[in-house]
């Protein structure tokens, strides 16, 4: 029944537009996928598009790519949700991938620094949207805008690890919910809203939970399991295990299990290991790299990419250069996106079976407060990195405390902010115009007065 309510076809393009609109980081890309599925299409409701974001935000890996993924599942079932993960990280791919070979190849950036400069400030607006939407349909009461804040806290000041924020919000919701529920009960579950509000959305109208099958998770499993492991095992048997490719694969297969919290909580790690400890990246390369994410769509963990391109093509053997770097962007990407897959295709029937669950609604109300705060904390950073050249940290009495330096304050990027920011909500363009409109802004500003 949900084939003939949403055509696959019209799924397919509606997950291309997503797909070019996902600037922003996760903060822009949930605004994004909100904006359209909930807000334009209605194709989910909010409490269910919350079940998911929730869900997600557990998980490590890109949490606007698996929520992607998660919405496309419930549409198409497993086509849906391949065809809509695979597009979300399609265009960022392409974009890193030519951005990577003129680096390092022609290090002459003059045009696409223009572009980049153009399109941080627009979004800014992008994100700050994404906080006001977002924080104005999950904080419903007073005691979810006091848990966002102390989320916002916890991680912004002093720097708690995001799984630690996860795991004391849901409890906190779960307890909340037995002792307190009207305040706790904030998503409601199947069942739960009213006929004419059910009625208003696709997936909520058509699709009801199904008791999930133990051997069929296992064969999801032992699936993407087999994939995840197939090229480091071609390349052992292929070349052996002492070469640049079977290093970056096994490294990255690493990392894509520790990402909790988004791409910035292991940004850092991978910078220090890439620079210091493997010598795939020169000192400050990796910001380099981190700015082509920051600026094209998809995740921002595509950065990754740029790690395993660089460090192919400055330690590729007798291979071509060039070849060796697209060869390790593609096995980067392979082995960091993977697991997203096999993490929704597994936990998702369960996730949905368990949505009416009272106990479960109220911790994940919990947690969506506190994934409000980890928003806003994303936004903050982004505003103060992107608004200033230098930003300074320091530390007292266990506060973490960023402070930027006045003087390296960028008028033009503010004002590009500013005209962004009005013709955003003001005027309510939507984001690609948006963004397009400070690209030419930010091409005009480089060409014109920086010479």
């Amino acid at each position: 029944m949900i084939e003939e309510k949403v055509p696959f076809k019209e799924a397919l393009r509606v997950w291309i537009r997503v797909a070019i609109y996902s600037f922003g980081g996760p903060a822009g890309q949930i605004a994004v996928i909100h904006k359209i599925l909930v807000e334009e299409k209605k194709w989910i409701s909010e409490n269910r598009f919350l079940h998911a974001l929730n869900y997600c935000m557990l998980l490590p890996g890109p949490e606007a790519q698996q929520l992607a993924t998660y919405i496309g599942w419930l549409l198409h079932r497993t086509k849906g949700g391949l065809v809509a993960g695979i597009l979300f990280i399609l265009p960022g791919f392409i974009s890193i991938l030519i951005l990577s070979i003129l680096y390092a190849a022609y290090r002459d950036m003059g045009i696409v620094e223009a572009i980049f400069f153009g399109i941080k400030p627009a979004v800014l607006a992008i994100v700050i949207g994404a906080v006001i939407k977002i924080g104005k349909r999950a904080l419903k009461n007073e005691v979810m805008v006091i848990m966002a804040a102390l989320a916002f806290i916890a991680i912004f000041f002093f720097q708690v690890d995001f799984p630690y924020i996860v795991i004391a919000a849901g409890l906190t919701g779960f307890i909340g919910g037995r002792l307190w529920e009207e305040k706790f009960h904030v998503i409601r579950g199947h069942g739960e809203k009213s006929g004419e509000e059910e009625n208003a959305y696709v997936i909520d109208s058509y699709i009801r939970p199904v008791k999930p099958s133990l051997v069929k998770t296992l064969k999801t499993v032992s699936l993407f399991l087999s994939l995840w492991a197939l090229p480091l095992i071609l390349i052992a048997l292929w070349i052996g295990m002492e070469n640049i490719f079977f290093s970056e694969g096994l490294f990255f297969s690493k990392t894509a299990v520790v990402t909790f919290g988004g791409a910035y909580a292991v940004l850092a790690y991978i910078a220090q290991k890439a620079v210091e400890d493997y010598g795939w990246l020169q000192s400050g390369e990796m910001l380099d790299g981190l700015g082509m994410a920051e600026t094209t769509p998809g995740p921002l963990i595509q950065v990754v990419q740029f790690v395993g391109f660089m460090g192919a093509y400055r330690f590729s053997g007798t291979m071509d250069p060039l070849t060796a770097g697209i060869l390790a962007s593609l096995l980067v990407t392979w082995t960091t996106f993977i697991p997203c897959f096999l993490f929704i295709f597994s936990g998702a029937p369960y996730i949905e079976y368990l949505r009416g669950n009272k106990n479960l609604t109220t911790a994940l109300s919990g947690i969506t407060a506190a994934v409000v705060g980890v928003v806003l904390n994303l936004g903050v950073w982004f505003t103060i990195h992107t608004l200033f050249g230098q930003v300074h940290e320091s530390r007292s009495l266990g506060v973490r405390w960023l402070i930027p330096e006045w003087g390296t304050l960028d008028a033009a990027s503010l004002l590009i902010a500013l005209i962004a920011s009005f013709v955003y909500f003001i005027l309510k363009w939507d984001m690609l115009k948006t963004i397009l409109t400070c690209i030419v802004l930010g091409i005009f500003y480089h060409f014109v007065f920086k010479g």
